[in-house]
């Protein structure tokens, strides 16, 4: 089994910075992509990022400029730095994996459970 866990949410003022961390564990031969995906109240889940091993990392257009995803595959941990935050941004942030466990050949797709990620004055 793989489990998700995320990290680092909480409320900031506009303008302000959060860096939020997905950790995945458990039984991994190997991660195929990591991304980080929003959903505020009322709405969608979106995409905020995703990276790809070995083909890098895309934005939403919302986020470009602002959010920085990075990788550290030795830990199998994502991080999402993001700063001058907006009150849009308010919503809880999820991770997505698409992980190939051990003595498998097939990719499955793992989510965590959430942190939720407030903007505010």
């Amino acid at each position: 089994q793989v489990q998700l866990v995320e990290s680092g949410g909480g409320l900031v003022r506009p303008g302000g910075s959060l860096r939020l961390s997905c950790a995945a564990s458990g039984s991994i031969f190997s991660i195929n992509a990591m991304g980080w995906y929003r959903q505020a109240p009322g709405k969608q889940r979106e995409l905020v990022a995703t990276s790809t091993t070995g083909a890098g990392t895309n934005y939403a257009d919302s986020v470009k400029g602002r959010f920085t995803m990075s990788r550290d595959d030795a830990k199998n941990t994502v991080y999402l730095q993001m700063n001058s935050l907006k009150p849009e941004d308010t919503a809880v942030y999820y991770c997505k994996a698409r992980v190939v466990p051990v003595a498998s050949r097939l990719e499955y797709i793992y989510w965590g459970q959430g942190t939720q990620v407030t903007v505010s004055s």
